[in-house]
């Protein structure tokens, strides 16, 4: 819906008000057009059912004032004594409509000292859990998230298993798109497995004020642009999700609004220089290992978790078309067992095709690991461990971005590219036009067409185009498995959730070999990580202990005061 349809409908929806409530306002002794004017009718019928004026704001909050709408409906009938449970049912049922009925059909009788205390216990009940629900929900949408780390494309910097409390204040909270969805959840409802949302009306983007911009190297979340699936880990083929229920992707922005980019040997570079990351940052790359010995003699020193896939499947069609990046992503790499469907690898370097996408000799001694780029080269030469060469994959291709023949690359040597800049003017013909043709269509709704070397935008020749927001460039610092801007490209301004700030809970073992998440008491907590800080420079410090001490002096107080206040 855009600005005019939105002024429509709120218009509707007064209309609507008005109707429905005018002689309930005069019988409240209140003047009919009271009911009529926007806003204002909505500041007097807080004073007729007796609750604050702040209330008001909350009925303009998205999602919030879904929560409060009932609650005004509710309080409205029982003004004018329809207390019953009957009565409070028939307004919930009927989305409101019911207070015509009491408006036109009944002779109500307004109760200006209307007792405002739950008549029963579990109408005490209900009162307090409407509050809860609405009070975490407006924190949940506007101030601080919780959120998993569900897969390694971060690692070691946040670890598969990290439970995180995401800040939207920083940067602006982003207001809900969604107008009609159940709160605190995202885009599926827990059981049922429904979607969790109308897909519309959908209300104009707009963000809050933040304190501070999108800066280089900070961690960021985000709504995965490229999102066609119905459910995070449930992919399924043309799913189309409004903006605010894409899933919510966190990676490291490596290139910020206006940047010049180019990823040369693995590293970044913006604007000519090499991206430094924070000292925080444990980047990790895929190394070829050689070793003295048999490969299997070492999972211990290097990890068998570090391993590109111990064991994994890979389709027999996979393999058959010599498509050796997929099968690199999928294992590492030998004893070669077929059948009709899938070809099985396990261990190390020994088939020649995978030797020739690496550049290497076929042996039995090499296995290419995934470790830490700062702790690799330290391991040569130990331990019998004779190389440990970081792979970097020179043979371009169009699976990257922005997927063209005349732009291929690799995720190790990409670009160089520029990123866009609300109201950056660029020179746009037919071999740049690759770079941007998903935000011209898709983030910025043109029709975009060619002919011969001609360009059309909106049915008209265009020569250059003007963005109309913001782009940022993420990345995972697991650089090898990571499925980040290299595979989709560029992430809009009205994409981004927020920054993790702090990672309050974290446990180990949290999802097995395929991915999928291991049952709660399987997990192990890591103490170390608990309740320490996202950003931030030196080693992360654990604040868990403080809180156990904070929190058992506040217990102490509590019981000492509320000892002595029986006392008295």
């Amino acid at each position: 819906m855009n600005a005019t349809q939105w002024i429509l409908f709120i218009l509707i929806v007064q209309v609507i008000h008005f109707l429905g409530t005018w002689k309930l306002y005069v019988k409240a002794g209140r003047k009919a057009w009271e009911a009529a004017i926007p806003v204002y009718n909505a500041i007097i019928l807080m004073q007729i059912i007796n609750r604050p004026k702040w209330w008001v704001i909350l009925l303009f909050i998205p999602i919030i004032n879904l929560l409060m709408f009932p609650v005004i409906w509710v309080e409205t009938i029982r003004s004018f004594g329809r207390h019953s449970l009957v009565d409070t049912w028939l307004v919930i049922l009927t989305l409101g409509f019911y207070i015509y009925y009491v408006n036109y059909s009944l002779d109500v009788t307004y109760v200006e000292e209307r007792s405002l205390n739950p008549r029963s216990v579990a109408g005490e009940w209900v009162s307090s859990i409407v509050f809860a629900i609405v009070a975490a929900t407006l924190v949940h949408t506007y101030f601080i998230q919780p959120y998993v780390i569900p897969t390694g494309s971060l690692e070691r910097t946040l670890r598969i298993g990290d439970l995180l409390f995401v800040s939207k204040f920083h940067y602006g909270a982003r207001t809900p798109m969604t107008a009609v969805a159940a709160p605190m959840v995202h885009d599926t409802l827990p059981v049922v497995g429904l979607p969790s949302y109308l897909r519309k009306p959908q209300i104009p983007y707009f963000r809050l004020p933040g304190f501070k911009e999108i800066k280089r190297k900070e961690i960021v979340v985000f709504s995965w642009p490229a999102d066609t699936v119905r459910q995070f880990h449930k992919r399924e083929a043309g799913v189309k999700k409004p903006i605010d229920k894409k899933s919510n992707y966190v990676k490291r922005c490596v290139g910020i609004p206006g940047d010049s980019l180019q990823i040369i040997d693995g590293f970044v570079y913006a604007n000519g220089k090499q991206l430094e990351l924070p000292d925080r940052a444990r980047p990790m790359y895929n190394h070829i290992v050689t070793v003295d010995k048999d490969i299997a003699s070492y999972m211990k020193i290097l990890g068998r978790e570090n391993l590109r896939a111990t064991v994994m499947k890979v389709p027999a069609s996979v393999y058959e078309k010599n498509n050796a990046t997929e099968i690199i992503r999928a294992a590492a790499l030998n004893e070669i067992k077929r059948d009709s469907s899938f070809t099985y690898y396990v261990g190390n370097i020994s088939d020649q095709r995978i030797a020739n996408f690496l550049e290497v000799t076929p042996a039995a001694n090499m296995a290419v690991f995934n470790l830490v780029a700062d702790e690799a080269p330290e391991m040569e030469g130990k331990n019998g461990i004779v190389s440990v060469e970081r792979f970097n994959e020179k043979s371009a291709h169009t699976r990257v971005f922005p997927h063209d023949r005349a732009h291929a690359g690799t995720v190790d040597n990409f670009g160089p590219f520029y990123v866009p800049k609300r109201g950056g003017t660029i020179p746009l013909t037919v071999n740049s036009l690759p770079w941007y043709k998903k935000i011209i269509k898709d983030y910025e709704h043109n029709t975009l067409g060619v002919k011969g070397n001609q360009i059309l935008i909106n049915g008209e020749v265009a020569d250059s185009y003007t963005f109309q927001q913001d782009y940022y460039w993420m990345m995972g610092d697991n650089r090898h498995s990571s499925e980040d801007s290299r595979m989709w490209g560029y992430v809009p301004e009205n994409h981004i959730v927020g920054t993790p700030i702090f990672i309050w809970m974290s446990f180990d073992n949290f999802v097995n070999e395929k991915g999928a998440m291991n049952k709660p008491w399987q997990w192990k907590p890591r103490w170390d990580r608990i309740f320490t800080t996202v950003n931030g420079t030196g080693q992360p410090v654990s604040y868990f202990k403080y809180f156990l001490v904070a929190l058992a002096a506040w217990i102490g107080f509590d019981y000492f005061r509320k000892r002595k206040k029986s006392k008295s």
